[in-house]
């Protein structure tokens, strides 16, 4: 019946569903969600549109994936300028001049560089062995211990001293006053929300919600000549070598019909380990809302579980060795295709699981 069987409703499901059927074939798409998008699925709430699953910004330097995202949308100009908060205390991400002001009272790019270098002196790290010693070498103690410690240990649920040190390659430090946080070129948010992207994308196409691909695997398989599956590989496996493990979010979300402005920033992230969730987004931020009430949603971090969404794979040697396996698996495939986030265990940012898609895209149809 079908040319391609997707599983997945995701960024890049939809971008490989558009692109076959530009192609002239017939796609069915399937996700065991109720709603298409994945993970960058936006939900409307009293006029709000609310990132379901965490923030989402879109950035990229690559003019091709910019023009390719706003043939299905037109994006606001929503610069990413995250707010720290520790124990009270308010400094802006990434780390720059401003920080450096409010944590040390200094003046010029000379006084900052000068501090942070007297603080790597004194802490005599030579060779990294961990992410707290790969941190401290590369921007003092002070900012590790007010802005990168707590943070990180809640999100990773593991102390610092316990991590790889590669997590932390290195650090973006600014000697500008410039609290944009990222460095690429294009930068936004979709007016009206991500979900608009995918449903321009699967425009006629077939697509069946609340679909678990994996209780009808061989009926689906079934209608299509191909596969594309953006789950987890180790499930398509049914976990033959093990299981790979991730970190996972829970989500509090509630509407503040009393106040119209919550924090006055859309993201505020809370670095002390103390406080049990890393950020709190207000949403309409995004967007510049001037709608009455605002609509909050605090993050929590917690090691993933069977059932339980798969957010951040862990990229230590052990889940990188397991993967390998099962890539090769992957590799002698000849009617499946692999492709994602959850399906490659890596992390992608949109405009990267987009340009994977059209490579994916132009591999398959020989472009």
């Amino acid at each position: 019946m079908y040319d391609y069987l997707i599983v997945g409703a995701g960024l890049f499901g939809a971008v490989f569903a558009y692109e076959a059927k530009q192609r002239g074939k017939k796609c069915l798409v399937i996700d065991k969600r109720d709603h298409i998008g994945g993970n960058i699925y936006t939900e409307e709430m009293d006029g709000i549109n609310v990132h379901k699953y965490g923030a989402h910004i879109f950035h990229t330097n690559n003019k091709e994936i910019w023009d390719y995202v706003n043939r299905f949308v037109e994006f606001n100009r929503y610069t990413n300028s995250p707010v720290a908060n520790f124990n009270g205390e308010l400094y802006n991400l990434p780390f720059n001049m401003n920080t450096f002001n409010r944590l040390w009272g200094v003046i010029t790019p000379e006084q900052a560089k000068a501090e942070i270098e007297k603080q790597k002196q004194e802490a005599g790290v030579s060779q990294p062995t961990n992410l707290e010693e790969q941190a401290i070498s590369l921007v003092g103690t002070d900012i590790y211990e007010k802005l990168i410690k707590g943070y990180t240990e809640k999100q990773w649920g593991r102390p610092a001293t316990e991590l790889p040190e590669f997590i932390i390659k290195r650090l973006p430090v600014r000697f500008t006053y410039d609290n944009n946080y990222f460095n690429d070129k294009y930068q936004g948010i979709p007016i009206g929300g991500y979900t608009k992207i995918v449903e321009k994308m699967l425009e006629g196409i077939d697509v069946k919600l609340g679909v678990d691909y994996f209780i009808e695997k061989e009926k689906l398989d079934s209608l299509a000549e191909k596969t594309v599956f953006t789950g987890m590989i180790d499930q398509f496996y049914n976990y033959k070598y093990g299981v790979l493990e991730y970190r996972s979010l829970e989500f509090e979300t509630e509407f503040k019909e009393d106040q119209d402005n919550y924090q006055g920033n859309a993201v505020v992230n809370y670095t002390d380990r103390a406080t049990p969730y890393t950020r709190i987004i207000e949403h309409k931020h995004f967007e510049f809302g001037t709608q009455e009430g605002t609509v909050i949603t605090k993050e929590y971090p917690s090691e993933w579980k069977e059932n339980d969404e798969p957010y951040y794979p862990i990229n230590n040697s052990k889940n990188t060795e397991l993967y390998r396996k099962y890539k090769n698996l992957a590799d002698q495939e000849t009617k499946v295709i692999f492709g994602g986030r959850l399906a490659t265990y890596k992390y992608y940012d949109m405009h990267q699981v987009i340009g994977s898609a059209l490579k994916t895209v132009e591999k398959e149809f020989n472009v």
